[in-house]
């Protein structure tokens, strides 16, 4: 049983071993470091060493310090120096928000005898009792919906708007603690057939999300897109509008309403919902409304993002860095769903590549946004839980309670050695041309 701590990664902004650090065995255990006073004085961290659990004696010492520093804990500076090794306070806000994402699985009525079938089991005001974040400090304001543009039936009736996740907004007490109002907009990964088929459509196309100034060249999954910018106005009489409008809208209700307070807004969520998460992240800072004409300040966007696909093209990435989205990848170096789409055809390829050539076509492949936090985990008996959400949140929770194994070769790894080497061939034979010419 041997399992290593984080994948080579060519990408400016993912953290990594230094190159002197070789794997070793391991047996489920993480090494953690004891010490509590980390975010302050910029103590490193490795992604599956994880920080020891909170202990309950500290928890107010821990609150008042998270007053002081959220703007740290939410990527104001990219999370420098908290990623390796994986900061206390960072790993507590991680675990916190990926439970908000889990809220979304627990709530979600996937009983087909049921009236509330693909929709949510409770009403606004008790969802988070229900599921056992009663104390959590969040109040729930609305309900999201989104409706594919894909014709699939799903039930006999023609409005097809599923619920896909939730708003909600920091009590006056836990503003208190957090040192700010959070604003909080979760999503949950794929389950209807649409969806699924939405998750396959790996073709980019311009997001276009801003009338006054399209920008070509920002392009995103076209799934995606569709799943975000659909609605029923065409199939139900009494549809649903889009899932953008449903998110835009409350987004800027709350803003309004807490106008002048210190506020952040925190997208989370897993798998096709943290596409989601991040096409409303962009979308929100494109559209400026997390800005305050009057005081000329930003409302700082952030996301935390659990086993996310990519979204967009280098134009994509590029443009979120500019306008100051802030996004956490929290991701299993073995599930294929966080190497998708482009497996091949992505910026970290022809960025290496890119250092000899420039390529044409650089803003036509895939491209991560944000700083990768990267977990490794394989369990032969249940395969499937390389993307498994629960097991993400219980290897940072407790990683002494899992059983991790590691077989087989890297076949991207390999895959990506082949490429190289093939532009390494054609870098000497383009050496050899300018010779003889």
């Amino acid at each position: 049983m041997a399992c290593t701590s984080m994948m080579p990664n060519s990408n400016v902004n993912n953290h990594k071993f230094p190159t002197h650090v070789s794997p070793r065995p391991w047996s489920g255990r993480v090494n953690v470091n004891t010490k509590s006073e980390t975010l302050l004085a910029k103590r490193l961290v490795v992604a599956s060493a994880v920080a020891p659990p909170i202990v309950a004696t500290k928890v107010g010492k821990t609150m008042s310090k998270l007053a002081r520093v959220w703007r740290e804990v939410q990527g104001s500076s990219n999370w420098k120096g908290l990623v390796e090794p994986l900061d206390p306070l960072l790993r507590q806000e991680i675990i916190r928000y990926g439970d908000f994402v889990t809220a979304c699985y627990k709530a979600f009525d996937l009983n087909p005898a049921s009236k509330r079938y693909l929709n949510c089991k409770y009403g606004k005001k008790s969802m988070l009792s229900e599921v056992g974040l009663g104390d959590s400090g969040y109040e729930v304001t609305r309900y999201i919906y989104a409706t594919p543009d894909i014709n699939i039936p799903i039930q006999n009736d023609q409005c097809c708007g599923r619920w896909i996740g939730y708003i909600a907004v920091s009590s006056e007490e836990e503003t208190r603690r957090l040192g700010r109002r959070d604003i909080l907009v979760t999503f949950r990964g794929t389950v209807t057939n649409p969806e699924w088929v939405a998750n396959f459509m790996s073709s980019l196309t311009p997001a276009r999300l801003d009338p006054h100034n399209p920008r070509p060249d920002v392009k995103v999954e076209a799934g995606f897109l569709t799943l975000y910018t659909s609605d029923e106005s065409t199939s139900c009489k009494f549809g649903l509008g889009s899932c953008r409008e449903q998110l835009l809208s409350e987004v800027s209700r709350l803003l309004n309403k807490y106008k002048g307070e210190e506020m952040s807004i925190t997208l989370a969520g897993h798998s096709m919902g943290s596409s989601l998460a991040l096409l409303l992240a962009y979308d929100i800072a494109e559209l400026g409304l997390n800005r305050n004409n009057d005081s000329n300040q930003e409302t700082p966007i952030t996301v935390f993002s659990f086993a996310g696909p990519r979204v967009g093209n280098s134009g994509f990435k590029q443009r979120c860095e500019e306008l100051g989205v802030k996004v956490m990848r929290v991701v299993n170096v073995n599930d294929p769903i966080t190497k998708l789409p482009g497996v091949v055809f992505n910026d970290q390829n022809f960025r290496v590549l890119g250092g000899i050539y420039e390529f044409p076509w650089i803003y036509s492949c895939y491209a991560h946004v944000g700083v990768e936090l990267a977990l490794d985990f394989f369990k032969m008996q249940n395969p499937s839980c390389v993307h498994d959400l629960e097991t993400y949140l219980n290897l940072l929770r407790c990683p002494k309670g899992l059983q991790i194994r590691k077989e087989g070769t890297d076949l991207l790894k390999k895959a990506r050695e082949l490429i190289l080497s093939g532009a390494q061939n054609i870098d000497t034979l383009v050496q050899s041309q300018r010779m003889f010419s």
